[in-house]
């Protein structure tokens, strides 16, 4: 070629040495042990992880529970591990105070962080703390822990098999999920909030669109810089209402004038040189953080573009019952819908800029009652807990907590408390509450007979004060509003479009790579195409290479755990292997148990296992002996249950619509099933409830033998489905199943790898802060 710019181009084509990645993937590509030589991480990989931090909370005690009865004694990384108490702060019986009593007594022991009741919420400790760290992976077993990608770190929940496996070896494993980019444009406009932002993102896209997602919020550098960190932290939050695994955002120039604010206060008032609090928070730290910034590359790969206009957004209301029913406030405010009971509480919102904007609402409206502090409306309930203790600090400092006391607010310990249904001040039947916390599905703050709206706290306080859902009047309404502009793609007019010449390198590349593999693809088939993008998955020794069966079709969405193991005998601890096989997917359909036979595929429609986190939803199909179960997705904690229990699973969205097409109807019909749960279980319904259960309008079988033969090719990564006798033959390429993930799974499990893990020598494991 005489042209070098052609020539560089084409050059560049297939030799690139490395891939793209996005923040999420650099991330995890860090926090990854054992990967092959030249491995970068992509959307879908398995992989073996060594989290920075694992944070556990009240459910600490069953976690040492379960890392007891694997034969481990000692926790691996004395580091890694952060213990709080939290959830039940407020309950003074002699049962929870022997259970504290017992984590504390445990994390003693083993010499491992820990925050004792009235500290504050385990999540804002692990922020305020510097325990989640930008750049860095930190788990928890709780399913707030989105909330650290407000300080760009990566934050997701696990399990709690998952917390003892970390214990023992400071591993576990993920699937990294796929990742969606959400961009802002536009800015915040005075008198709307972070909350608001969330609130109206779960309102606006309510249709799963991020379901099971790792996401990216990105924008420009005005956009980022009108969200505060306390913003970002409401917004990471909320993002697993959104049914999103974390929620990321940039490491930026308004994350470093928060980082560096927070070193310059730990030098000044924490005490001497080398304190805890300054080997986390210090500004040498900082420059080094700062001198290797970690960003998503330029074409890297998403699964999915959001955007979301600032300027656009108004004040929101979520509810009632419902995070996916978001109303703009000048819309509600009309209806004058009374409350009986206002909170500012939880980890979404009680932060002292938090309590500072409701303080705010009763000290304005004193500047027009003679400068007296007006108290909250007749009837109303206020109740307030911070979500620290240095936060509630921080805000008597200044005045706030005081104002709030003198206008009848009901002050909490720092804790989860009523946001969780725990304690005092929870909603009785018949009555409204709107809360500045994270989740309103029906019952999670008291009765089942109540309804509960979400709200940012000046509209929680405004409402507090007025006897109904109001706001302060802060926000002003633009001229020529004409509604929220949002949509798919990144919301950019190509007008005011700018691209780098980096970047238009970049795109040229990545269309030609484009067209030559679909030129391969026609010239050779997809088949070999794609195997020549990539080798075959290694199988370990003892691992069956392929997987077959007759497809039994449970033809329904969102099935939930419940539905395949009844919740009546979730703790009951003498249930044999035959019961279990015997109630396997009764709550569904009764007539499963005599359709299905041992050594059947089990095809379920989309978000099969949503709900809770009982482990017998895995336990009971295996026991039925169904070697594989395929969906057109999973819930997220079944997905993780079902490895830890060695049950194998893919998802296959084809299969499922090709079924549907045969058998029944791509129309579906919505019937609520509902969850039936010990209360022992509490703590384990750790997500919102399921989504209705949706049939095929036409399906007369809810359990159907389909005559269809399936092969899962583990080695090639696909499965080859057989419609029948005399019906089409067809394959799909399918996520790989690596190596780590197969030696959890021949090993009967994560407990009992766990088990082989601490046969051997991995003590002496302890990091430095």
């Amino acid at each position: 070629m005489e042209d070098p710019s052609s020539a560089a181009i084409f050059s560049t084509l297939k030799t690139s040495p490395s891939i793209p990645q996005t923040l999420t993937e650099k991330i995890v590509q860090q926090h990854s042990v054992g990967l092959p030589k030249n491995k970068f991480v992509k959307s879908g990989d398995y992989v073996t992880l060594s989290p920075y931090r694992c944070m556990t909370h009240d459910n600490s005690w069953p976690v040492a529970t379960k890392f007891l009865s694997i034969g481990a004694s000692e926790i691996n990384d004395k580091n890694q591990i952060v213990m709080t108490l939290d959830h039940d702060v407020q309950n003074k019986s002699e049962t929870n105070l022997k259970k504290y009593r017992q984590i504390e007594d445990f994390a003693k022991t083993q010499g491992v962080v820990f925050y004792p009741a009235g500290r504050g919420i385990g999540h804002q400790i692990m922020v305020e703390e510097g325990y989640a760290w930008p750049g860095t992976l930190a788990v928890a077993s709780d399913s707030h822990s989105n909330m650290y990608g407000g300080v760009g770190c990566l934050g997701t929940p696990v399990v709690r098999t998952d917390a003892a496996s970390i214990w023992a070896t400071s591993k576990t494993w993920w699937q990294i999920p796929p990742i969606c980019k959400v961009t802002f444009t536009g800015t915040l406009p005075k008198g709307v909030t972070g909350k608001d932002v969330i609130v109206a993102l779960c309102g606006l896209f309510s249709k799963d669109e991020v379901l099971n997602h790792a996401i990216e919020f990105t924008g420009s550098k005005e956009s980022m810089k009108s969200l505060t960190v306390d913003d970002r932290l409401a917004i990471a939050n909320m993002t697993t209402e959104w049914g999103a695994l974390t929620g990321l955002f940039p490491i930026d120039e308004t994350l470093q004038r928060w980082l560096r604010g927070k070193a310059t206060e730990a030098a000044m008032y924490n005490g001497s040189p080398g304190s805890k609090i300054q080997s986390r928070f210090n500004h040498q730290r900082l420059d080094k953080l700062f001198a290797n910034q970690l960003s998503a590359d330029h074409g890297a790969k998403y699964s999915k573009y959001l955007h979301l206009n600032l300027t656009s957004l108004s004040p929101y209301v979520s509810g009632p019952n419902s995070v996916k029913v978001a109303t703009p406030l000048h819309d509600l405010a009309p209806q004058n819908i009374k409350i009986d009971k206002a909170y500012l509480v939880s980890c979404t919102n009680s932060r002292a800029s938090d309590l500072a904007a409701a303080a705010k609402v009763f000290k304005d409206a004193a500047s027009h009652n003679g400068g007296r502090v007006p108290e909250v409306a007749n009837g109303v309930d206020f109740y307030i807990a911070a979500a620290s203790s240095l936060e509630q600090a921080a805000a008597e400092a200044s005045g706030d907590w005081r104002t709030m006391l003198e206008a009848g607010a009901q002050p909490l310990p720092a804790g989860c408390g009523p946001c969780i249904g725990l304690g005092a001040g929870l909603l009785e039947p018949g009555e409204v509450g709107i809360s500045a916390s994270n989740r309103n599905f029906k019952g999670r703050m008291g009765s089942t007979e109540a309804k509960a709206y979400l709200a940012s706290p000046e509209v929680v306080a405004a409402s507090a004060l007025h006897g109904m859902i109001t706001g302060p009047g802060r926000y002003e309404q633009p001229q020529g509003w004409a509604g929220v502009i949002r949509g798919e793609g990144d919301g950019i007019k190509e007008e005011e479009r700018t691209i780098t010449r980096d970047a238009a390198f970049e795109k040229v590349i990545s269309q030609l790579d484009n067209m030559i593999q679909l030129g391969e693809q026609e010239i050779h088939g997809s088949e070999r195409a794609t195997e020549e993008d990539g080798q075959m998955t290694e199988v370990l020794p003892g691992f069956p290479e392929r997987v077959e069966g007759e497809i039994v079709f449970c033809d329904a969405d969102n099935i939930n755990t419940d539905g395949i193991y009844p919740g009546k005998y979730t703790y009951q601890d003498d249930v044999t292997k035959e019961k279990m096989a015997e109630v396997c997917m009764s709550n569904y359909d009764k007539a499963f148990a005599s359709t299905a036979r041992e050594g059947d595929i089990l095809v379920a429609g989309f978000n099969f296992g949503c709900g809770s986190s009982r482990e017998q939803a895995a336990t009971a199909i295996l026991a039925k002996k169904i070697p594989l179960v395929i969906a057109g997705s999973f819930g997220n904690i079944f997905s993780r249950n079902s490895i830890n229990n060695a049950l194998m699973g893919v998802e296959v969205p084809k299969l499922v619509q090709r079924l549907r097409e045969t058998f029944s109807s791509p129309k579906l019909d919505v019937s609520q099933q509902e969850i039936s749960e010990s209360d022992r279980n509490s703590q384990s319904l750790d997500s919102p409830p399921p989504a209705p259960q949706a049939i095929p309008a036409q399906e007369k079988l809810l359990t159907r033998r389909t005559g269809w033969k399936l092969v899962w090719d583990v080695r090639r990564s696909k499965v080859d489905v057989q419609e029948g006798d005399n019906g089409v033959k067809w394959s799909q390429k399918v996520g790989e199943l690596p190596p780590n993930v197969q030696e959890i799974i021949a090993t009967g499990g994560l407990e009992q790898w766990v088990k082989k893990q601490i046969g051997g020598s991995i003590r002496g494991n302890n990091r430095s802060e």
